[in-house]
């Protein structure tokens, strides 16, 4: 039998039985605290890892509205590319520079002027130094009428007035149309110029948006990114069990968002 003790002049031979008890020391892990602490290594690295990738890169966003209809329908869930125009570095002043400027016809998602807390998707109409105006309910930009084949109309006979498009007046150009400024609707307002670090957006389905036309412009720093596809859509109001399952729309899974 072989001793495995050391002598003098020679060095410890390993045996197959200390190997063993090596290995199962090592599985071991300091018994059930050590594997506490490695589920809690895990899930830490994990939580930063989310927090990393939701505050520079991608963020998921549902559509709880019709506002968007027809692009965005409620119950769609998108993804949204915080790069894209910038991003600020949390827990300071800094913003990272994006790969692109926000432009004319982009959908986008901001912090809600009244209440930054709210997140609001909406669409891009009008940049700093743009004059707007709507007649008839549709859309006036620098003197042209657009024909935007994106927006849905559902009760263009009616064109309620509100209270909230007061705020207009201060940013509005007098012109022979000036008649608009003292009476402004729904589908009929303007000509009002978007100031600077600003910007003007509507919702798709103009006759049901809480927009720009109730509550003003959106500052330059409020946007938050460009959603850019549908990952998963499912129809809210469905009657049948399980309607986030069984009322899924597979037609529109991975549609990007245009």
């Amino acid at each position: 039998m072989t001793d495995p003790r050391p002598t003098p002049g020679n060095t410890p031979r390993i045996t197959e039985a200390s190997k063993r008890e090596a290995l199962r020391t090592l599985n071991r892990g300091g018994g059930p605290l050590g594997l506490v602490w490695q589920w809690l290594q895990t899930f830490g690295v994990a939580v930063l890892l989310v927090f990393f990738v939701r505050a520079f890169f991608v963020e998921a966003f549902k559509i709880p509205s019709g506002s968007m209809e027809r692009t965005l329908l409620p119950g769609d869930f998108l993804l949204v590319d915080k790069l894209a125009y910038g991003v600020e570095v949390p827990f300071t002043d800094w913003r990272l520079r994006g790969w692109r400027t926000p432009q004319r016809g982009d959908v986008i998602v901001f912090q809600y002027p009244l209440d930054p807390t709210d997140n609001y998707v909406k669409r891009l109409v009008g940049m700093p130094g743009d004059t707007l105006a709507m007649r008839e309910g549709t859309l006036v930009r620098n003197g042209v009428p657009l024909a935007e084949r994106y927006v849905r109309h559902e009760d263009p006979g009616m064109d309620p007035v509100d209270m909230q498009f007061g705020w207009q007046r201060p940013y509005l150009v007098r012109t022979a149309e000036a008649r608009f400024a003292d009476h402004p609707s729904r589908n009929n307002w303007g000509p009002l110029v978007v100031p600077a670090r600003q910007y003007f957006v509507l919702g798709d389905n103009r006759d049901n948006s809480n927009d720009s036309r109730y509550w003003g412009f959106v500052p330059m720093e409020n946007v938050k990114g460009r959603p850019f596809v549908i990952y998963y859509s499912y129809a809210p109001d469905s009657a049948r069990s399980f309607s986030w399952l069984s009322g899924i729309r597979w037609s529109r899974l991975g549609d990007r968002i245009r």
